[in-house]
C-alpha cells in the first residue's frame, strides 16, 4: 500500500509541474499525465485552450491522445491517468472511451467534477466501461496552486 502511494506521489507531482507550466502561460494549472502498466510515462498533457484556440485542450485529453500515439492504440485498458483536478465531463467520457483502468486526481471540482463530486459518468448506467478512481493525493498541493493561480488572475483584473 505504501510503495502504491509514493507510486501516485511521484506521478501527480510531474502533474503538477505541469500544471505549472500551464498557469506560467496563462492557462487554469491542470496538468496530466498517462502512465503504461509497466509505470513509464507515455503521455503528458497540459491545459491549453487559450494557447490553443480549443475548448477540447483540457490536459487530460491532450495526455489521452500522446499515450494513445504512443501506443498506436485508442485503448488504453492497462494504464493509468493522473491529473491534478477532478475531470470536468467531457474529459470523463474521453476516460470512458479510453477504457482507462485507473484514474488517479488531486482535488475535487465542486463546481464542474464530473467523477465523483458533482456528477459521475464512470459509474452512469451511460458508461459502458468501469475503471478505479483514487482521489486525493496531494489534495493541498493540487488545491493551493489552483487558489494561488485564481487569486493571482483576479488582482490582475481589478
Amino acid at each position: 500500500m505504501q510503495n502504491e502511494y509514493l507510486k501516485h506521489q511521484k506521478w501527480m507531482n510531474h502533474a503538477l509541474k505541469l500544471a505549472q507550466v500551464a498557469g506560467d502561460a496563462g492557462e487554469v494549472p491542470v496538468g496530466a499525465v498517462v502512465i503504461d502498466p509497466s509505470g513509464n510515462l507515455i503521455g503528458e498533457g497540459e491545459n491549453r485552450k487559450e494557447r490553443d484556440k480549443d475548448p477540447t485542450a483540457h490536459a487530460e485529453v491532450i495526455a489521452i491522445r500522446s499515450a494513445a500515439q504512443s501506443l498506436q492504440s485508442w485503448r488504453l485498458d492497462q494504464c493509468s491517468l493522473y491529473v491534478t483536478l477532478e475531470p470536468c465531463p467531457m474529459c470523463a467520457g474521453a476516460i470512458v472511451h479510453a477504457r482507462l483502468a485507473t484514474l488517479v486526481y488531486g482535488v475535487d471540482d465542486t463546481k464542474t467534477g464530473a467523477i465523483r463530486t458533482v456528477i459521475n459518468i464512470p459509474s452512469s448506467p451511460a458508461s459502458n466501461h468501469r475503471l478505479q478512481v483514487v482521489g486525493g493525493i496531494l489534495e493541498s498541493a493540487c488545491r493551493q496552486q489552483l487558489q494561488d493561480w485564481f487569486t493571482t488572475r483576479r488582482h490582475q483584473h481589478k
